[in-house]
């Protein structure tokens, strides 16, 4: 009796062993709570869970891009929301990353524009960048993504920071300062309609700078990830026309050594029910396979490569 009791412990044991075997876990590392990433990433983790075998897939609140760089890098997550500027760095091992490549950074999938908007006050008679030559302004944090996307755009200008009054202002302390009349511009880098600048539209008449013509094309010459995107008529209050500007994108990452199969069915099984991230946030409904490659900043993974070359036939 005692034998057959430990021979069926034994079995339950092995055949534990082989469903532990057959696991699939996927961390995701997403962004803050409040964000967008992280919604998104709950909604991938529901899709993969539900649809694929074995799947334990789970999202994690993170410091964003360049955390989301380092968690990658330590082999603490699986995949990775991250700015495809970002990633270009890391990549390289440039700007906010310089002397930290990352060369086994690989592509998932381009999901949706991170546009960047300059924002200024209207009495400040800013309507171009180079308007900008003299005036306070925020570039966003120091080291930020933001700071290297507004550096970025002043050089194609032909202005440096020597040029402007810099002032290095997380985005909420921007758009306090803006409405406080402490600074005259500030540049930001997120989806639109953007909250903060929508609630500085209700207190002050403010302009949405464009960013197109000589300056984009130098800027987007330079930095390819860069995307052209035009801001809608009346997406802020007393902003009445269209505006052009440029966008990076986020994007999901991966490490080049997590394998094709897994690669390519996450994306499979992603884009079949896109339906889900529409109802997890609003962008979700930008997350489209016809543009998962606009702005690609760095190599496919190899799982990816094959999946779209499969949608393409």
């Amino acid at each position: 009796m005692k034998r057959t009791i430990v021979s069926v412990l034994i079995g339950l044991m092995v055949l534990g062993g082989t469903a532990f075997g057959q696991q699939k876990f996927i961390a995701i590392g997403t962004g803050g709570a409040a964000g967008t990433y992280y919604p998104l990433g709950g909604a991938m983790a529901e899709i993969w869970n539900k649809n694929i075998k074995g799947m334990n897939a789970t999202a994690q609140t993170t410091g964003a891009s360049i955390a989301n760089i380092n968690l990658l890098r330590e082999n603490k997550v699986d995949i990775i929301f991250v700015q495809n500027d970002v990633a270009f760095y890391a990549l390289n091992g440039i700007e906010l990353l310089k002397d930290k490549a990352y060369k086994d950074l690989r592509g998932l999938a381009c999901l949706y524009d991170e546009t960047v908007q300059l924002v200024a006050l209207a009495e400040s008679g800013i309507k171009t960048v180079a308007d900008l030559k003299g005036k306070r302004v925020s570039v966003g944090a120091a080291g930020s993504g933001v700071e290297a996307n507004a550096r970025q755009i002043l050089e194609a200008a032909g202005l440096t920071y020597n040029d402007i009054k810099v002032q290095y202002l997380s985005f909420a302390e921007s758009a306090s300062n803006l409405k406080d009349g402490n600074i005259d511009a500030a540049f930001t880098t997120a989806g639109y309609p953007t909250a903060a600048i929508q609630d500085l539209g209700a207190s002050r008449k403010i302009t949405i700078v464009p960013i197109d013509g000589d300056v984009a094309a130098k800027l987007r010459k330079q930095w390819a990830f860069y995307t052209v995107t035009t801001i809608p008529a009346n997406t802020y209050q007393g902003v009445s026309t269209d505006v052009k500007t440029v966008s990076v994108k986020s994007m999901l990452a991966v490490s080049s050594k997590l394998p094709a199969d897994t690669v390519y069915e996450l994306l499979k099984t992603m884009y079949a029910n896109t339906d889900r991230l529409v109802a997890a946030h609003k962008q979700g409904a930008n997350i489209k396979i016809e543009t998962a490659k606009d702005g690609m900043s760095i190599p496919l993974h190899v799982g990816a490569e094959k999946f779209f070359a499969e949608v393409k036939k």
